[in-house]
């Protein structure tokens, strides 16, 4: 017995796994904040499975069975099997079209008994899986557009069934990837136009046509300027200025258009209007409203999540009002605060104190993952570990940052912390796999 828990244990990073069980608890102390009643008995409570906490608390049990027997498995399993997993993701989302239950608006959660299953939320780990391995073969040149499109296609094709889905949020997810892509060698230039791209995209929603048309030409102008030596033909001068007036105009005319009424969902859309603080001019039932109906607006419109979100954080104050003396979060002020909206909940009865230890432990598992990563010597290890790093940093970028009103509210949960079973086993399950490569980091996987 002795020998066989010293084999499991050989070359395990330990730190990884104390940094987990930081979280989960800190996680299920923030959902039992969030959803206690004053009266409950609390052992009762907790052992009955009929408490959100004490179902947080099951599905830590089942995640934490479920990380034992991937440490007992052996590293060569997971490229062996890794297209196969894919596979069946791709399989389960297909599956929801025809058995799915419609749950808060989503279309993606499929229902077995009193539990809650959510395809595309598991699918990232096949994802990584998979990119991992199409990365790690020997005949894989990533150098060449063809090797490229197909890593892009294991990434885009889970995505867009995602979003058939209704779950945007989670479809976003999927392109963190694009960062794994990028360090093991897509060519800048592709990320550089994604984000210029988004800029624009913003751009479009933030300033009116001809004046997004008018600073499109200046920076065309500037360009020129500056690479006059390069460019000195007037057709060369007109075609630069052409092209970014095409891109403008398509984008403001086309492809916003097209994703705010028929991708996203009139709730969604509403959510990013309100974040630069605009009326959405998509709404079907918009109308001139008097003084008292926009005022009601605001006060009841998919803006007020974040307003009582930010309050609750606001009146935490520097050590927090205590686990159990929160109003905002006790007293259902914010909405969905033990899933998406969880960090308002640690805000306010942690405090700030409270929220910088827990981003400081995000920060810890990030660097750690990339540490991890860095000193892998199987490319499936290496790219795994940062398809790891990618889903984890921008759910944890993405989540607070919605929280607090930097970015729109695309309904993704913050890892470990977050009510939810599948997503809770998710997360464990791309992290202890990541710990099983790396305790075999000596041996070279395909």
């Amino acid at each position: 017995m002795k020998n066989q828990s010293a084999a499991i244990s050989k070359g395990i990073d330990w730190s990884l796994i104390w940094i987990y069980l930081a979280l989960v608890l800190i996680g299920l102390a923030a959902i039992f904040a969030a959803t206690y009643q004053e009266g409950d008995p609390f052992l009762q409570s907790l052992l009955l499975f009929k408490t959100d906490y004490s179902k947080q608390f099951y599905f830590f049990l089942i995640a934490l069975v479920v990380g034992f027997f991937i440490l007992l498995t052996d590293s060569k399993f997971y490229p062996t099997t890794a297209n196969f997993w894919y596979a069946i993701g791709i399989l389960l989302l297909v599956l929801v079209f025809p058995f799915h239950s419609r749950i808060k608006g989503t279309e993606s959660i499929i229902r077995i008994g009193a539990f809650n299953f959510q395809p595309a939320e598991f699918c990232k780990l096949f994802v990584a899986f998979a990119l991992a391995k199409y990365l790690s073969r020997p005949e894989t040149n990533f150098s060449t557009l063809r090797s490229q499109l197909i890593a892009a296609a294991l990434v885009l094709l889970p995505a867009g069934l995602a979003i058939l889905q209704s779950e945007t949020g989670l479809a976003l997810v999927y392109f963190s990837f694009f960062l794994v892509m990028y360090r093991e060698g897509l060519p800048s230039v592709i990320p550089t136009l994604g984000i210029s791209l988004a800029i624009l995209f913003i751009a479009s929603i933030l300033i009116s046509p001809n004046i997004l048309a008018l600073a499109l030409t200046g920076i065309a102008l500037l360009l020129i300027w500056f690479s006059r030596r390069q460019i000195r033909r007037r057709r060369q001068i007109l075609t630069m200025i052409l092209f970014f007036w095409a891109i403008a105009v398509g984008i403001q005319r086309f492809a916003v258009p097209l994703i705010f009424e028929n991708i996203l969902q009139r709730h969604q859309v509403e959510r990013i209007y309100n974040l630069f603080g605009k009326d959405n001019p998509y709404d079907p039932n918009q109308r001139v409203l008097t003084d008292a109906d926009a005022k009601k607006k605001k006060e009841s419109g998919s803006s007020y999540n974040v307003r009582q979100s930010k309050i609750a954080i606001g009146s935490g104050g520097f050590w927090g009002k205590g686990l159990l003396s929160a109003t905002q979060t006790r007293y259902d002020f914010v909405p969905e605060q033990r899933t998406d909206f969880i960090f308002c909940t640690v805000g306010e009865g942690f405090g700030f104190a409270g929220s910088l230890l827990l981003l400081g432990l995000y920060l810890l598992l990030l660097l750690k993952i990339i540490t991890i990563a860095e000193r892998q010597r199987s490319v499936f290890s290496r790219v795994y570990a940062y398809g790891v790093f990618a889903v984890f940093f921008f759910h944890v970028v993405v989540n607070v940052a919605m929280t607090i009103g930097l970015a729109p509210v695309i309904g993704i949960p913050l890892p470990f912390i977050s009510y939810g079973g599948t997503s809770l086993l998710t997360f464990t399950m791309l992290l202890f796999v990541l710990v099983r490569l790396d305790a075999d980091r000596q041996m070279v996987l395909r």
